[in-house]
């Protein structure tokens, strides 16, 4: 199957780092319940990142909670060596960070040849031409509006020009190649992050810590909506 003709459509991605994980199984459920198109995955080793978070056994607890793609977002140094062990756990998506990965092409392919789709992420800081030569190898884009580490952080609005400019980009190529948006979306942003021509929002604590899931995921797709329209 040739993944670049998959058509791209709006898309909400939950990210687990801000659920409550004493009961992770079941918010997962929850919010595919409320509409969830997938689940994000934040993987985190204290070294790339200054914090640590989950390894490939989650991943294969969550793969066997939800029928949802398992959107996992590697922000570990040495992802190659982890590579087959998130694909095995059952990643339908695997993001990998420009920062991180001496060899991104090899990278990116290595992944699409396990069937898995392969996504690029980049910082805040870093220019979109660091990707430009891997975007053919890839199938996601994940542009970072905060600094990678920790939820709860603020949106940082500076990086909105960067989406525009991947997504002018994205459509003279004619790829159907996601654009993926992460860090501080909520309700208040995410029509602003849409009319910049993000296909992808992932909300970790702008959905998880709200009182009902449903209602936050509908009000944001109105949002979203509203911003593509711009």
């Amino acid at each position: 199957m040739n993944l670049r003709n998959m058509e791209p459509s709006k898309k909400i991605s939950p990210s687990i780092l801000s659920a409550d994980f004493s009961r992770l199984g079941e918010e997962v459920r929850a919010v595919a319940e409320a509409g969830a198109d997938y689940i994000h995955v934040d993987v985190m080793d204290g070294h790339f990142v200054p914090n640590l978070t989950i390894g490939p056994a989650v991943v294969a607890s969550l793969r066997r909670r939800t029928s949802l793609p398992l959107d996992v977002h590697l922000m570990i140094k040495n992802a190659d060596e982890f590579l087959d062990a998130f694909i095995e756990a059952g990643a339908n998506i695997l993001t990998v960070h420009v920062e991180a990965c001496p060899h991104l092409p090899n990278t990116l392919s290595a992944i699409r040849r396990k069937g898995v789709r392969a996504g690029v992420s980049l910082n805040p800081a870093t220019p979109v031409a660091l990707i430009e030569p891997a975007l053919e190898f890839a199938d996601l884009v994940l542009v970072m509006t905060v600094n990678p580490g920790f939820g709860w952080q603020e949106f940082i609005p500076a990086v909105l020009p960067k989406v525009e400019q991947l997504r002018s980009q994205i459509d003279q190529k004619g790829w159907n190649l996601e654009l993926e948006v992460d860090g501080g979306i909520k309700i208040g942003n995410i029509g602003t992050v849409a009319k910049a021509g993000a296909d992808v929002f992932v909300s970790g604590s702008g959905i998880f810590k709200t009182p009902d899931y449903g209602q936050t995921i509908s009000v944001m797709r109105e949002e979203i909506r509203k911003g593509a329209m711009l």
